[in-house]
């Protein structure tokens, strides 16, 4: 008899289910980091499935700029309610209100993020950290390997990847480092939209078509908030859009959509030149290296 097959999406849910198990054997206090983003939802549904029929072992965290879409942060308190699982919530608002960080000018806090994000970890001891990047997104990020090692200042150093051959990823680390965990490094944005269709996963409204104010700003249009947009000089109108992706309301920009699916959404992201991040993140356009500045610091 011959063996059956696995689909390419069978064998990156094999992947990401190994991967999540190996962190629940090697570690003791894992965190999944957790923005009611897709790749999140996405890693959260994998968690699940790894652990299944018992509870979720992770702790939840989000780092909450305080900037973020409304219809995000519903989604996510409903999901953590629904699993009964337990977040703890970084808080970008409070490290500027006790002085650790300050506000930038352009009012855009997505940059402001690796500082909470340090804390947290520090804070609730946790020593591996499940992130979302996928090989597809930013460069510095598509150079990652799975389990990437953090120093003591939560800095990332690509001179100490270490190797992964034959799927044996190495955790070992010293006091006070940590490790981040990569399941969806194989993955891309594609592969994450037929993952969630086969899965039937839910989420976030805003990821479908629908009519907001935006306005344009160096070719991206952004919604409107308490951070400052628009300028006198931007103009709000009413246009059908949706999010590729979720992230700080300053800096993340809407796509002009009518798709509605996720079959839909399929076939626009599948006819798309440019990644999501590229299309839409403004903080990765400030430079070449602007991610992997960010990440030496202790960014995701």
């Amino acid at each position: 008899m011959s063996s059956p097959t696995l689909t390419q999406l069978d064998a990156l849910e094999s992947e990401g289910i190994h991967i999540m198990r190996e962190v629940a054997g090697e570690f003791e206090r894992p965190v999944l980091l957790f923005s009611g983003g897709k790749d999140s939802i996405v890693m959260l549904h994998l968690a699940r499935k790894a652990f299944w029929p018992s509870a979720v072992p992770f702790t939840l965290m989000h780092v909450d700029t305080g900037h973020n879409f409304p219809e995000v942060i519903e989604y996510r308190d409903r999901v953590v309610e629904q699993y009964g699982l337990r977040l703890v919530v970084a808080s970008v608002q409070d490290a500027i209100d006790d002085g650790r960080v300050a506000e930038r000018p352009d009012g855009s806090r997505n940059s402001l993020q690796t500082v909470p994000l340090l804390d947290g970890i520090i804070a609730n001891k946790f020593d591996a950290v499940f992130g979302g990047g996928r090989r597809d997104e930013e460069k510095a990020r598509a150079k990652e390997r799975v389990f990437s090692l953090r120093d003591e200042f939560g800095q990332w150093d690509p001179r100490r990847q270490r190797p992964e051959l034959w799927d044996l990823y190495n955790g070992r680390h010293k006091l006070g480092e940590h490790v981040r965990v990569f399941p969806l490094s194989n993955w891309t944005e594609l592969d994450v939209w037929r993952y969630i269709e086969r899965e039937n996963i839910e989420l976030p409204s805003i990821y479908y078509t629908h009519e907001r104010e935006v306005f344009l700003r160096d070719g991206m249009w952004i919604a409107p908030g308490e951070w400052g947009g628009p300028k006198p000089s931007e103009t709000l109108e009413t246009r059908t859009v949706r999010y590729r992706t979720v992230g700080d309301m300053s800096c993340t920009g809407a796509v002009e959509s009518s798709a509605a699916t996720v079959p839909e959404v399929i076939a626009e992201v599948a006819a798309s030149r440019l990644t999501e991040r590229g299309a839409t993140r403004a903080d990765d356009r400030a430079s070449e290296a602007a991610m992997e500045d960010r990440k030496r610091e202790g960014y995701f």
